[in-house]
């Protein structure tokens, strides 16, 4: 998954981004509103982690800017405010979820999972395509009672596929879910981690298949 971190506080902001990234997670970090915004308008996001007190402004109306625009990316608001009025008008402005700081990191890496899991529709941790399951919790494969466990970015590539399966992602799509604006990679990783996943999935029901000139889907084996 990509998330967007906007947090003007460095060290947090580090300790944020390193412990998200343990779990394979692509962060983008932005120390203020206006980067936020540039992030925001070239990147696909699927989950925001907003700060409210920021050098260029005030998170609130960054929020209630972005649910004007009609924009789905959830949104988890850090804040050290505790007042009950002022979470209730967090979640009025339209955020999914709030943590008042100092929070646990474990705490933070739950509520993230659990608002996913809420957009997603879904209130479980696994999913499944034609007989083979993905289990994001526990990074692994299950498919004829054969399990394969997954590395970080083997799995997030995987969601990528089982959220939307069937539909053709481009090279340049995965690379932007998967890669952060400070990394220096090229398609090839793609290509790297396709092969293995690949690799993984033979002998069971389902394939990542190649649709020339177009990208990669996820394909029931024939």
């Amino acid at each position: 998954m990509r998330y967007l971190l906007v947090e003007d506080n460095k060290e947090l902001a580090k300790a944020v981004a390193d412990r998200l990234a343990l779990d394979g997670h692509v962060i983008d970090h932005a120390p203020d509103l206006a980067t936020a915004q540039g992030f925001i308008d070239v990147a696909e996001y699927d989950l925001i982690l907003l700060d409210i007190m920021l050098p260029d402004g005030d998170g609130r109306d960054f929020l209630a800017s972005h649910r004007r625009g009609e924009n789905s990316t959830p949104v988890i608001v850090l804040t050290a405010r505790s007042q009950v009025s002022d979470r209730v008008g967090l979640l009025d402005l339209g955020a999914d979820d709030f943590l008042t700081k100092p929070f646990d990191f474990s705490e933070l890496e739950a509520r993230c999972r659990a608002v996913l899991r809420r957009q997603g529709g879904s209130a479980i941790n696994a999913r499944s395509f034609e007989g083979v399951i993905l289990d994001s919790m526990n990074s692994h494969l299950t498919m004829d009672g054969r399990v394969e466990f997954l590395r970080n970015r083997e799995l997030r590539l995987l969601e990528i596929f089982f959220t939307n399966p069937a539909q053709i992602f481009s090279k340049s799509h995965l690379m932007d879910r998967l890669f952060s604006f400070s990394e220096d990679v090229s398609e090839n990783a793609i290509e790297v981690y396709v092969g293995r996943l690949r690799k993984k999935l033979d002998g069971s029901a389902i394939k990542i298949e190649t649709v020339r000139g177009l990208g990669y889907r996820l394909a029931k084996t024939e």
